[in-house]
């Protein structure tokens, strides 16, 4: 995720890390290339009675930005979703902590057990999303007694939710938790896997297929035969012209496509990492953990993963 301080509307005109001018570049450079042909090639064409004018492309025009509009809608509000649960996940855990800690204020050891698999859960979702290796992290954070349960599980994820089902279950039989407190600690963990259940639906169920082509498809088209709709009245300053219009609908494209899935690595993606460093410092502290991972900070290009 991209995080800037304040700078001045013109220097922002000029920003390239985090813009989607960067991947569309290349498209932009062939709707500039199609301007040329058009200008080059208006009087040989004109000479053969094809005429395009811009009537039908403003037509177009509305009808695409409409759905380009609802096309960014649908991906925003997955990218909202996604920060109102991992933002769900961190209330959720400093509270289920808190209960634990009222309840055994002399079971530092066990709070600090408890602690560790919430934060290993953090973590495991956080690779589960990303597709990458979780085993550095659980075996940096997942106590002894859950270790190789949790590192052999083909959905570690999960499996850690049923270790802290299992751990809650055992402080109830010894006594610690009472049948009437439980009930709430219980409502916290049903609160994680809806937290776990929300994040997959995202991650599993992108905006469908045909949708996504028919406006790629029209997106493209329409900025193909541009310029040809343009050089009669425009000439020389089609190519201008042109290149900004698509620049327009190539960008919000592009851009929802990106938000699609906000669980990535992408300028504009969420910083899980920082997320999670986040949750684990706040356990942690609430534990007397000491010392506390350093917070994650953005770097030079003001991008926080």
């Amino acid at each position: 995720m991209i995080v800037r301080p304040p700078q001045h509307w013109f220097l922002r005109l000029f920003d390239w890390h985090g813009s989607v001018l960067s991947k569309i570049l290349f498209r932009l450079s062939l709707n500039l290339l199609m301007s040329v042909i058009a200008v080059m090639g208006y009087q040989w064409y004109e000479s053969l009675g094809i005429h395009l004018t811009t009537a039908p492309f403003s037509l177009l025009g509305v009808a695409i930005a409409i759905f380009l509009g609802f096309r960014n809608n649908a991906s925003y509000a997955r990218f909202t979703e996604a920060r109102r649960l991992w933002g769900s996940l961190l209330i959720t855990q400093r509270s289920l902590l808190r209960q634990v800690k009222s309840v055994l204020p002399e079971q530092d050891d066990e709070a600090k057990s408890f602690a560790a698999l919430m934060i290993a859960f953090s973590w495991s979702l956080k690779h589960q999303l990303r597709h990458s290796d979780a085993q550095t992290d659980l075996a940096r954070l997942v106590p002894p007694r859950w270790r190789d349960e949790v590192m052999n599980s083909p959905l570690p994820t999960n499996r850690l939710l049923l270790c802290m089902g299992i751990w809650l279950g055992e402080q109830q039989r010894n006594g610690a938790i009472s049948d009437v407190f439980i009930q709430n600690i219980d409502r916290n963990l049903n609160a994680l896997s809806q937290v776990l259940g929300g994040c997959e639906r995202i991650a599993t169920t992108p905006i469908p297929f045909a949708y996504s082509l028919i406006l790629h498809r029209t997106v493209y088209l329409f900025c193909t035969l541009l310029p040809f709709a343009l050089v009669a009245d425009l000439h020389y300053m089609t190519p201008l012209v042109s290149v900004f219009i698509s620049y327009t609908f190539l960008s919000l494209e592009s851009l929802a496509e990106e938000l699609e899935d906000p669980f990535g690595k992408a300028a504009n993606d969420l910083p899980l990492n920082a997320m999670c460093t986040t949750i684990e410092r706040n356990l942690k502290e609430m534990n007397s953990d000491f010392p506390l991972p350093e917070p994650l900070q953005p770097d030079s290009r003001f991008n926080l993963i």
